[in-house]
């Protein structure tokens, strides 16, 4: 009896460590999805002014005028290509990741990230500093909730998560069609509706990406499915944020 005692005592010790292992390395591996994702932003954020700044020139009135970089970067065909390039980034680091170092998948994350600036510096055009300012800790307070949501809750968010990218390439079809429409009734819901649909994606993307962390993962592994990981929550911050200022910003 004394031998049971003293092995099941040392068994339920080894259980003790390996669950304490299992959850230094999670918390390991969130952070490193969360540090990705953070600099990301930071890049884009800073990417984004100084292309604004090369763009325009601000007369004596206050108002704004396009330089030649400007009108070269927003009235030319080149801004098919800077709108359009973040999106190729995507599709090429979903595929390739796979057979890329880790070295090289970060470069093409940040390299990514900078591109995504260079798209969104137009919105200095439209809106004023502050209001984006403002939109972007509004965004930043709703996506950290959302995202604890999602790394705490015992419910399985997969269905939902299968709901709500559905919901997405509905959004991509109607904002489509609005191009033509020019339906400001139809912005307004798409907009309505983008907000809910990235904000729920925030909770069952930090939810998939928990899931993914294995204990047994080699060091190039983890790596990589945190760059992953940063990339899917980057894009979820992103879009509510953009979505949110269609309501929240001052336009010019």
């Amino acid at each position: 009896m004394a031998n049971y005692d003293q092995n099941r005592m040392q068994s339920d010790a080894t259980i003790s460590r390996g669950n304490a292992a299992i959850d230094e390395g999670l918390r390991s591996y969130m952070l490193s999805v969360y540090n990705y994702m953070a600099g990301g932003l930071a890049l884009t954020g800073v990417v984004a002014y100084l292309a604004f700044q090369f763009a325009v020139v601000q007369s004596a009135d206050g108002s704004l005028a396009l330089t030649q970089a400007g009108a070269a970067l927003y009235q030319s065909p080149l801004k098919w290509v800077v709108m359009l390039a973040p999106l190729g980034m995507v599709f090429y680091l979903s595929a390739r990741i796979s057979s890329m170092s880790v070295s090289a998948a970060q470069i093409s994350f940040w390299i990514f990230a900078g591109l995504m600036g260079l798209s969104l510096s137009s919105v200095f055009l439209i809106y004023t500093g502050a209001s984006i300012t403002q939109t972007f800790f509004v965004t930043a307070i709703a996506f950290g909730g959302l995202s604890l949501y999602g790394y705490t809750t015992k419910r399985d968010l997969t269905a939902f998560g299968s709901f709500l990218i559905m919901g997405v390439i509905g959004l991509l079809v109607a904002s489509v069609v609005n191009i033509f429409m020019q339906s400001s009734a139809m912005q307004f819901v798409i907009s309505v509706l983008g907000v809910l649909i990235f904000a729920g994606l925030t909770a069952y993307d930090t939810q998939r990406i928990k899931e993914m962390y294995y204990v047994g993962d080699a060091a190039a592994t983890a790596a990589k499915k945190a760059i992953m990981g940063a990339l899917s929550l980057y894009l979820d911050f992103i879009n509510m944020f953009m979505f949110l200022l269609q309501f929240l910003g001052n336009r010019r």
